[in-house]
């Protein structure tokens, strides 16, 4: 009898890799929910409006960092500086006129940077500028 050689396979074994990708697919899905979005602590005041429907909120966090939030279509810029902000509020409020931008800054956030945001929109002609505040539980 002849003895034939086994030749090897040259094929690779994608089946350990596909487990591992969906070990990782699990973990971020589990994870993701936990993870904490931008919080920002508003200050309260007895009587608050309620705000326009789908405002631009410029959010102003506690280290004093810009993210632009649009309502409408739930994107999110993250650490924006000024001029990037501005430019950002621009254009979409030239897409849809007359829409409104609130600004929600941390209870803890120096007056002064709420107030350059905000005279720095006024500047760029967005007229509709207002502050967002939390209602106060009694």
């Amino acid at each position: 009898m002849s003895r034939r050689r086994r030749r090897a396979m040259a094929q690779m074994n994608v089946v350990p890799y596909i487990d591992v990708m969906l070990v990782l697919l699990v973990i971020f899905m589990v994870a993701a929910p936990m993870m904490q979005s931008g919080t920002v602590d508003l200050p309260s005041i007895g009587k608050a409006e309620t705000p326009p429907a789908a405002p631009l909120e410029v959010q102003i966090d506690a280290k004093g960092e810009l993210t632009l939030r649009d309502t409408e279509s739930k994107r999110n810029s993250q650490h924006l500086s000024l001029e990037d902000l501005v430019i950002q509020v621009k254009e979409a409020v030239a897409e849809k006129a007359g829409r409104p931008v609130v600004i929600s800054a941390d209870k803890n956030v120096k007056y002064d940077a709420v107030m350059q945001v905000m005279d720095r929109l006024q500047r760029e002609q967005i007229s509709r500028v207002g502050l967002l505040v939390r209602p106060e539980h009694k």
